[in-house]
């Protein structure tokens, strides 16, 4: 199974940050926020990553490139014969497909333009380049496979200032703009998708949590997988620092094994 992430916007309301750099490219504790999230993927055994790129998609592109170097535990360069040599504790065995999407374009127009990199009887994850979560990806897939519709969302209990979804059961029933929040529950990203999503998006202005998944949520395909453990989203320079401090406890969360 692949998974697709979306890289390419451009974080206006973290500025501070992202005028230097794509947002998920802000590092929490010195590695980028996109490595966090293929590290939440590559501890279920989801290693092949298709990366959305748009703003500043270039940055994504040197990082990946000197990802060895960057990674690496020592590096021995030799000057003379212009060999350079790296010593990793534990590589990373991943598959990066960096597309390029459009400075841009929406989410949605986003996911139709790697319509070729996914297979058309597979399904595939899919989220954001800004949110981390302890969330059971193993569990979130079996969740998708049994219930047999186009999409699964991740469902979770945000704090306030978040459009929210009513469900009934698992099934969604709509999005609400200003909800009460009192039991309501966010679009948390991580979503298990099929192929068939990908004909509800018209072209690059489409924005996929409105035309797409309000369409998919009324034919009664899109199912909510309920997450109650950490989740974290990432669009202010205090939601940043909240991500370093749990870093720096030395146990994150959204880490395996952290």
């Amino acid at each position: 199974m692949k998974a697709v992430i979306l890289a390419g916007g451009k974080g206006t309301r973290i500025a501070e940050e992202s005028a230097l750099r794509p947002k998920p490219m802000i590092t929490i504790g010195g590695k980028p926020m996109l490595w966090h999230i293929m590290r939440i993927y590559a501890a279920h055994g989801i290693t092949h990553f298709i990366i959305c790129l748009g703003y500043k998609g270039h940055l994504i592109k040197d990082y990946f490139r000197d990802y060895f170097m960057h990674s690496a535990d020592a590096v021995d360069i030799d000057l003379a014969t212009n060999r350079i040599e790296y010593e990793h504790g534990a590589p990373d065995r991943w598959r990066v497909t960096l597309v390029e999407t459009g400075d841009d374009t929406q989410t949605g127009g986003r996911l139709k333009r790697i319509r070729r990199w996914v297979a058309d009887d597979e399904a595939f994850c899919m989220t954001y380049g800004d949110g981390l979560a302890d969330i059971d990806v193993t569990a979130l897939v079996r969740f998708h496979a049994s219930h047999g519709k186009y999409a699964t969302m991740t469902a979770v209990s945000p704090p306030g200032r978040f459009g929210a979804v009513d469900l009934a059961d698992d099934r969604v029933v709509k999005f609400v703009e200003k909800p009460d929040m009192h039991d309501r529950v966010i679009n948390g990203g991580y979503f298990v998708l099929s192929p068939k999503v990908l004909d509800y998006i018209e072209g690059d202005d489409t924005i996929w949590e409105r035309g797409p998944l309000e369409e998919l949520a009324a034919q009664s395909q899109l199912r909510a997988f309920r997450h109650r453990g950490f989740w974290q989203h990432m669009d202010t320079v205090h939601e940043r620092e909240i991500l370093e401090d749990l870093w720096a406890s030395g146990k994150p969360p959204w880490i395996a094994g952290g």
